[in-house]
């Protein structure tokens, strides 16, 4: 029998974004080293949000998006 049921954690909505970011390098639409922005054109509506979450955690819009996928835990000051 396993060890009883894990504890569900409920995930950062950065952790979800993230993925879907390793998703596009992944398929190619984007490059490790290409600029947060260039994902700009890929989230339309939703881009004004994920700015301003990517800015919340120091980012810059000129930082690779290899700087967003080595990110390995979204914990926010209390």
């Amino acid at each position: 029998m396993s060890e009883g049921v894990m504890t569900q954690q409920i995930g950062h909505p950065m952790e979800k974004f993230q993925r879907q970011v390793r998703s596009l390098v992944q398929s190619k639409a984007v490059k490790p080293a290409d600029s947060l922005w260039k994902i700009a054109l890929l989230y339309g509506d939703e881009w004004a949000f994920w700015k301003r979450e990517l800015e919340d955690f120091g980012f810059t819009m000129q930082d690779p998006i290899d700087d967003l996928l080595a990110v390995e835990t979204w914990e926010e000051d209390a």
